[in-house]
Order: C-alpha cells, then sequence, then structure tokens
C-alpha cells in the first residue's frame, strides 16, 4: 500500500473511552499531523508515535502529568549526554533478527543476522506501511515492516497503540505487537539489546559517582524490591520504574511486562538511563543472570505469529508513592477489555 496515499485518508480525530472507576479522568484524544500520531489526555499532549522519519518508529515525547518530559529529548539539548544516539526516546524492536535462508550483504559486526537496534552502518530499518486510528480498538494501529539495509522483507508486525487515563497522576500507554514470519522461519538472537525500551531524561539517570562526575539523581526499582542497576540488570520482574526530580517534580515512568507474554522479559537497564524489557537474551551472549543455563532461543516457524504486550506508566512519585504496583495489576485487568 502507498503510504503516502494511506496517510492522506486517516486525518482525523478520535475520542476514545475510559476506564471505569478511575478518579479525575478525562477523555483521551489522538490526533494526526503528518505521520505523528499525537497522543491527547483533554488538552495535554502525553505522547507523539512518529511513523516516520527515524530507523524505527519512536514515542517522543513522553510525558508524566503535567506536561513533564521523561524521556531523551531529541536531538540532546547542550549539556546533556549525546552516547548511544540510537535510544530515542521510546521504542520496539530487537537487536539480532535472524532471517533463515535470506542472504544478507549488510550485516552490523558482531551479529547474526539484521540489527534493529543500533543505528551502525548496515542496521535493519522497521518502517511503516499503513497506519489508521482505529475508535473500535480504542487506539492506533499500525503495521510495519521490519527489512535488511537492503530494504529485503525480514519480517511483518502489527502493532497497537492505546493510552488510558488513570487518574490525575498517572497515564497507561499499552502497546500490543504481532510479530508475523511472514517470509521465512526467524530466530531471535541472544542479545542484551532488546527490546521494548526507554532512555530516561537525562537529569534523571541513576549512573553512579564516578571521577569528576556526580551521581545521577534518579532510581531504578524494580517489582522485586530491587533497586539500583546492579541488582535489576538480567533479572526477571512483572516491571522496572525509573524515578526522579525534574523541574522540581518526582516522577517516573515503569515498563510493565504482561504476564501472559510467552516469554518473560529480562531487564536490560543501565545507570545511564536505558531500560529495556528484553523477551530474547539468554545466557550464552547476553549473560542475563537470571537465564543461567538457559540457551534456546525464540524461533518463529514461516507464517507463524509471535504476540507480545507491554506498558508504559507515566507517574508522579517513585516506584512507592506513584503506586506502580497498583497500577501494573490495572494493566494486567485491563487486556481483552480495552
Amino acid at each position: 500500500m502507498n503510504m503516502k496515499r494511506h496517510y492522506g485518508w486517516i486525518v482525523a480525530l478520535a475520542f476514545l473511552g475510559l476506564i471505569p472507576g478511575a478518579k479525575g479522568q478525562q477523555p483521551v484524544k489522538i490526533k494526526l499531523e503528518k505521520q505523528v500520531f499525537e497522543f491527547y489526555i483533554g488538552e495535554e499532549l502525553v505522547t507523539s508515535y512518529h511513523t516516520s522519519g527515524f530507523a524505527k518508529p519512536i514515542f517522543w515525547p513522553v510525558n508524566a502529568p503535567g506536561g513533564v518530559p521523561l524521556t531523551r529529548n531529541y536531538p540532546p539539548p547542550p549539556g546533556q549526554a549525546t552516547d548511544h544516539p540510537h535510544q530515542k526516546s521510546g521504542w520496539f524492536c530487537h537487536g539480532d533478527v535472524i532471517p533463515e535462508g535470506i542472504e544478507l550483504k549488510s550485516k552490523v559486526k558482531g551479529v547474526e543476522g539484521v540489527d534493529f537496534w543500533s543505528e551502525a552502518k548496515g542496521h535493519g530499518e522497521i518502517i511503516t506501511t499503513a497506519a489508521l486510528i482505529t475508535a473500535d480498538e480504542i487506539g492506533v494501529k499500525a503495521s510495519h515492516r521490519w527489512r535488511t539495509a537492503e530494504n529485503g522483507i525480514v519480517m511483518d508486525e502489527t502493532r497497537v497503540i492505546k493510552l488510558h487515563d488513570l487518574g490525575k497522576n498517572a497515564r497507561l500507554i499499552v502497546v500490543e505487537i504481532d510479530l508475523h514470519a511472514s517470509v521465512c522461519p526467524i530466530t531471535f538472537g541472544d542479545t542484551k539489546e532488546g527490546s521494548f525500551g526507554i532512555r530516561i531524561n537525562d537529569v534523571i539517570n541513576a549512573e553512579v559517582a564516578k571521577k569528576g562526575k556526580p551521581a545521577g539523581a534518579g532510581k531504578i526499582q524494580n517489582a522485586n524490591g530491587k533497586i539500583g542497576e546492579k541488582d535489576c540488570w538480567g533479572q526477571k520482574s512483572a516491571w522496572c520504574d525509573y524515578s526522579g526530580p525534574i523541574n522540581g517534580k518526582e516522577v517516573g515512568l515503569a515498563i510493565f511486562d504482561d504476564p501472559k507474554n510467552p516469554y518473560s522479559a529480562c531487564w536490560h537497564v543501565r545507570g545511564y538511563g536505558l531500560m529495556a524489557a528484553n523477551p530474547f537474551g539468554r545466557d550464552k551472549h547476553a549473560k542475563f543472570p537470571a537465564m543461567k543455563g538457559n540457551d534456546k532461543l525464540v524461533r518463529l516457524e514461516k507464517g507463524q505469529h509471535l504476540q507480545l504486550r507491554y506498558g508504559m506508566l507515566l507517574h508522579t512519585g517513585d516506584a512507592l508513592s506513584g503506586e506502580v504496583a497498583a497500577h501494573y495489576k490495572t494493566f494486567v485487568e485491563l487486556r481483552g477489555k480495552e
């Protein structure tokens, strides 16, 4: 389908439903502006979903209640970190997708298949072939194609994005992902570089103090009560949260891993600001502690689908005062009711 023409059909505004029982909730609105889907609660922009202009679709900005920017600005403003330029606010991809039977002329060093995580020479791209606002599904439905550096098709994906108002102190973005091995068998390689991730606002990174550099102001915490990169990295947990003070207001972002996902995520979370739920990393290469002794890779036969569901909670406070555990329960209960 011609993408430019398709987008011309769907310039629209959608008013979406509310979650029964949430206090102070407001209608969700979605607008389409130049291939960017803007998600609002009332008149406040919560996030924008960019379907073109980048190596993969991204969420940017991602704002806490009150419009506080939770993720890294792009490009980073003067004085803030410029490392890992591929970590643009919020995304879903994987760093090693191996299409069986397809010759790869361009490859990123150290990657067996196609690297959709980095933007090194030879990386893959995730392009949008169609996208529309669908009030019946309460959100945006987008079709994406994962391609090699030479534009060869690796696989297809359908992504549904929904936004919920959980009251004045929290917003919930739900992302439903359907990966389809449409052209050949697919193996997801064992790498830590994946998959549903965000780069937190640099002012609340949780970097430890180093010579000549002060400690960051942020905090990493998971559902098991563990705090900090050392105790959260490579571990399994229902959610992981990144919080800290921005513009004088304590705010945080949690990623939720749906308990019905066929592969539980390990957390690739770093003090410098990265937080990603990775269902594909194993022991040999990713070296996730929670996967010790497990090197069995995720593989799809041709025609097979893999469905995953994640959430992004944008909240005030830290993991405790922001009631992240209670909101995770809401996220689970919403499955199939949205």
